[in-house]
């Protein structure tokens, strides 16, 4: 095969239909040995009495731990939604009562607001009063200062005045004065 010949021929599969099982194994062969004896029947039926019990009991007992877990989770179950339900509504009647307090605050808001626009109304008027009343004062002030400063020179005046006036009415009913004048002149001349 190394120098270019054919290879030998393969043998073909032999047995039936290429399983390598051989015809020959399927001929009878009289051989004169007994065949051995049959098997043992099973034996008749008979309850088993505790052997099987352990094991039922086993699993009534399994039966009855699911039973009582899942009464023990719907009993929760129904207690949690009653929990969820009522937390609900506790939760609606709070923001119920929070949207009532909100809108009275807005409302005592609003008031206090416009409360604080009156009083700083009424303030820019009292100031406008107050600062016309110190202006009314202070020029009064200017008045009596004056009407004080110059009291002691319009009192004197005035009693001149007065005496001057009496004088005169009694030169109009014919008394003579020239003299006294004098004396009165120079009276107020040594006087000043």
């Amino acid at each position: 095969m190394n120098n270019g010949g054919t290879p030998p021929p393969t043998e073909a599969p032999g047995g039936i239909a290429g399983t390598g099982v051989s015809v020959a194994s399927f001929l009878q062969v009289d051989s004169q040995e007994a065949p051995p004896p049959p098997p043992e029947t099973a034996a008749a039926y008979a309850k088993k009495g505790e052997e099987s019990n352990g094991c039922l009991a086993m699993m009534d007992l399994l039966v009855k731990d699911l039973t009582k877990e899942m009464t023990v989770a719907e009993a929760e179950e129904k207690a949690a939604q009653g929990n969820y339900e009522q937390a609900m509504a506790d939760a609606a009647e709070k923001r119920a009562q929070d949207s009532k307090s909100m809108t009275d605050r807005e409302s005592a808001k609003a008031d206090l607001t416009a409360g604080l626009e009156k009083a700083e109304t009424e303030k820019t008027s009292s100031t406008n009063d107050l600062m016309a009343l110190e202006q009314f004062i202070s020029s009064l002030h200017a008045e009596c200062d004056w009407l004080i400063r110059y009291f002691d020179v319009r009192k004197q005046a005035r009693t001149d005045e007065i005496d001057s006036l009496g004088k005169a009415r009694d030169v109009l009913h014919g008394a003579d004065f020239s003299l006294l004048q004098r004396n009165t002149v120079r009276k107020h001349k040594f006087l000043a």
